[in-house]
């Protein structure tokens, strides 16, 4: 029980050693690996310990396999002993953790070794053979689920279903945005049998309010600037602290310091020039990306900051800090390109090159986002 009076079995057990009537709050309990077909999500913001909580498992279960052999018959479904854990992780995180060995289950603060219950995967095929490889493991621990296609909860749901398997989630599943991350979230979502919620204190440096939220911003100069709402949906590895003003940071923040600017330009400029361009009408968008690109002060972008976060009651100048950033054309053209569709292969193409964008920025972040990183 979380923040309630003290009722059922705990409180009738307190009332009788004499204690008032007092608040229950839950502790994190030792795993049960006696209930098959689990699908267990695990959310929350960076930095909540979603991946910790996942080496608490792991810890459990070298405590749970020291017990008797009787033990198994509960554990076990089709040969597959839920004891038996084993961590996958995604390739393209890969590079996060580059100061861990190689078997390494690793969070922030620490990492557990895996031996050879682990394995760095790119899809959901991938995830596929590993299992067949490894018939004799129940539980499996799929960091940062909703990186993968969504073919990944069917195959899940249908090994759980199969073979009693056991799967948890740790995984965001709202974006920066605080929409829901992909629609491999919201399928995870859907069918999950369970869900356990992790927060963390807001990250500004005045508030100790709770917080879900991950919060993207840069660093320019020292100064914290918000990522856009355009900004590209996905940046592999971007966790970490980074003075690149190209690179982003994160942390979590409440709903108060959780600073989003652009979304209102998005959708009334950035996503109609898109529908325009797909329309062949290229002129309007090319001269809006020269201006985001050259002299964003002037741009349509700039406007749209000024209305939305400096005329009001209580300004927000951090919001305006946003221009700061290098490659906001660049940003708009990966946004429509990638998410909305509306740019093509040969308009994207031809715009990097006619107005000499950042070729690499584009390339990498197209790569992130499981998009052929050629531009010619």
């Amino acid at each position: 029980m979380n923040g309630g009076p003290a009722t059922g079995v705990a409180g009738d057990f307190l009332k009788s050693l004499g204690f008032p009537s007092i608040r229950i709050h839950g502790s994190r309990n030792h795993f049960d690996f006696t209930h098959r077909e689990r699908r267990i999500l695990v959310i929350g913001p960076m930095g909540s310990g979603k991946t910790e909580f996942s080496a608490g498992i792991w810890r459990d279960a070298r405590i749970a396999k020291r017990k008797s052999g009787a033990i198994a018959s509960a554990t076990t479904t089709e040969g597959a002993d839920r004891r038996n854990v084993f961590f996958v992780r995604s390739l393209l995180d890969a590079g996060r953790f580059q100061d861990y060995p190689d078997d390494a289950l690793a969070y922030r603060g620490g990492y557990e070794r895996c031996g050879d219950g682990i394995a760095k995967i790119s899809d959901s095929f991938d995830l596929e053979k590993v299992i067949e490889d490894n018939p004799g493991h129940g539980t499996w621990i799929i960091d940062e689920a909703s990186f993968y296609d969504e073919r990944l909860a069917y195959v899940t749901a249908r090994e759980s279903e199969r073979r009693g398997l056991m799967f948890i989630y740790p995984t965001l599943v709202l974006n920066f945005r605080r929409e829901i991350f992909n629609s491999t979230a919201r399928l995870l979502l859907e069918m999950s049998t369970d869900v356990i919620t992790l927060t963390a204190y807001c990250e500004h440096s005045d508030c100790l309010t709770d917080s879900l939220y991950t919060y993207r911003y840069y660093s320019v100069d020292d100064r914290e600037c918000p990522a856009l709402y355009f900004d590209p949906l996905i940046v592999i590895g971007g966790d970490r602290d980074k003075k690149d003003p190209r690179e982003p940071n994160y942390c979590t923040r409440c709903d108060h310091h959780h600073w989003l600017p652009g979304k209102e330009y998005t959708y009334f400029t950035l996503k109609p020039l898109g529908e325009a361009a797909a329309r062949g009408d290229i002129a309007p968008l090319r001269n809006e990306l020269i201006k985001l690109k050259d002299e964003p002060h002037l741009s349509s972008l700039h406007s749209s900051l000024k209305d939305n976060h400096m005329d009001r009651n209580e300004p927000q100048p951090v919001c305006m800090n946003s221009m700061l950033v290098p490659c906001l054309a660049e940003k708009a053209l990966v946004y429509l390109f990638v998410e909305q569709n509306l740019v093509g292969r040969d308009q994207l193409v031809n715009l990097t090159k006619d107005l000499k964008l950042d070729h690499e920025y584009l390339s990498d972040r197209l790569k992130d986002n499981r998009r052929s990183a050629s531009l010619g």
